[in-house]
């Protein structure tokens, strides 16, 4: 299967279809993290119409997420751009379509999730809620429920995410897709 996975950087998604023996490519404008040349470093509209038959998209969620919302007000242009491209990606002409943000107003301006996730379902002791909007995919099954044994930790340590200091890569760093939910993904849709 010929798998575009839509603003990536981390090449987790992409690099647990390479291991199913698909032929997965990651796109984003920026370079690759892990320098792989299986990363297409490009505006991911230029990329839609090369024949992919899935695509797993990431979006920056910086004008969408609800962590965001005291900012709203003042990013209404960003908001509608970023709104414009969800939607571009949503309706894109590849037969399966995953698109992967944090709770925010993809769910009120254009449609609720499909499904809801958290690390914790997926082998991590951690909290992150995630939504996926799905077409021509099941929902994920959970593969690992830790969520006893998270409990069992410090409030920051499960709330790692959110307690992230304040520094240059911090946005980059609460983006990036755990390693379990990117295992899933590619067990299950690949």
């Amino acid at each position: 299967m010929k798998v575009l996975i839509g603003c990536e950087y981390s090449g987790k998604v992409r690099q647990a279809f390479r291991n199913k023996g698909h032929d997965a490519w990651s796109c984003d404008i920026i370079p690759s993290d892990d320098n792989s040349p299986f990363h297409i470093q490009d505006d991911i509209m230029n990329q839609l119409n090369n024949g992919w038959d899935m695509m797993i998209c990431f979006p920056p969620c910086t004008h969408l997420c609800v962590s965001g919302a005291r900012w709203f007000k003042d990013k209404i242009p960003e908001q509608n751009e970023a709104l414009n491209f969800v939607k571009t990606l949503l309706s894109c002409n590849i037969p399966k379509i995953v698109l992967e943000n944090p709770v925010g107003i993809i769910s009120t301006r254009i449609r609720k999730p499909d499904q809801i996730i958290q690390p914790y379902e997926f082998g991590h002791a951690e909290t992150k809620k995630t939504c996926l909007w799905l077409k021509g995919v099941p929902k994920l099954n959970i593969t690992d429920n830790v969520y006893k044994e998270m409990m069992q930790l410090p409030k920051k340590l499960r709330n790692r995410i959110h307690y992230m200091p304040n520094t240059k890569n911090r946005g980059k760093d609460r983006s990036e897709t755990f390693t379990g939910i990117a295992n899933a993904m590619a067990d299950q849709w690949g």
